[in-house]
């Protein structure tokens, strides 16, 4: 089954799930026709109306007009989705699951038996298709699954299959590792403020600086601290620099943040 003919549905239709959305329209992978989001309400179907999505306000309507189901709700409000749901899920139906914390086994124990089910841990630069993003699959899904899934939403960014124990390590580092980066890129800016350069430059400039690192990590293939090493000269201003990171304890504290991101979520699949 070719993604161009794939009927597209979203059950569920919160910031992650529009920024999925927009990413595979931007990609062009999907046309908006063919996609149909529910929510409750209108409060966050209004920007899938403006992209030229199908809304509604009925999840079973998803079900019946969608041949791929991304489920995206909260965590605690999953649970009696499924049971609306699962009457009308059938054996054409590939259902994918972005909702933090809930496993595998629990979807497959709240759907029909032999669902194909696949797990998703997206990021938020999906709807700038620069996203990072890791899935696994269910015992019900296959290679074609796993293959079309991957084929869809690579045009949105990496795209990887994974063992399920690392999704909950995907959050800490690249889901919740986004807001770390604007962290960082906040604090670099407004280091070169404090120095006497406009905001509005610098922002750009620590911007396109976090822009070109990646970049040069992801085609050099070079471990960081090579990368890392090349830019330092000896007594020059980067070694002094990194100095004071180094005594601010930077590495340590966001790996700790990796930490506890990744504890936080391994607890609300626990909840």
């Amino acid at each position: 089954m070719e993604a161009v003919e794939l009927r597209v549905g979203f059950v569920g239709a919160g910031r992650m799930a529009g920024g999925l959305a927009r990413g595979l329209l931007r990609a062009g992978k999907v046309p908006a026709s063919s996609i149909l989001a529910s929510a409750p309400s209108d409060k966050n179907l209004d920007a899938w109306r403006e992209s030229g999505c199908r809304t509604t306000h009925c999840n079973l309507e998803v079900l019946q007009e969608s041949t791929l189901v991304f489920l995206a709700t909260k965590p605690h409000i999953l649970p009696g989705v499924l049971q609306e749901i699962r009457p009308a899920v059938g054996s054409h139906h590939i259902v994918v699951s972005l909702v933090a914390g809930v496993t595998l086994q629990t979807l497959q124990r709240l759907l029909p038996a032999g669902t194909k089910v696949l797990r998703l841990m997206p990021n938020l630069p999906c709807v700038v298709q620069a996203g990072a993003m890791v899935f696994a699959r269910g015992s019900g899904a296959g290679d074609g699954e796993a293959a079309l899934l991957k084929s869809l939403l690579s045009s949105c960014g990496l795209c990887e299959e994974v063992p399920e124990s690392y999704i909950n390590i995907h959050t800490g580092l690249s889901g919740s590792g986004v807001a770390y980066v604007y962290l960082f890129a906040e604090a670099l800016a407004e280091g070169a403020v404090k120095m006497g350069m406009p905001g509005s430059l610098a922002s750009r400039i620590a911007a396109q600086t976090l822009l070109g690192a990646a970049k040069m990590m992801l085609e050099s293939g070079e471990h960081p601290a090579k990368l890392r090493g090349d830019v330092c000269t000896p007594g020059g201003t980067t070694i002094h620099a990194l100095h004071q990171l180094e005594k601010g304890a930077l590495r340590a504290t966001v790996m700790n943040a990796v930490e506890a991101a990744t504890n936080r979520a391994r607890d609300m699949a626990e909840d």
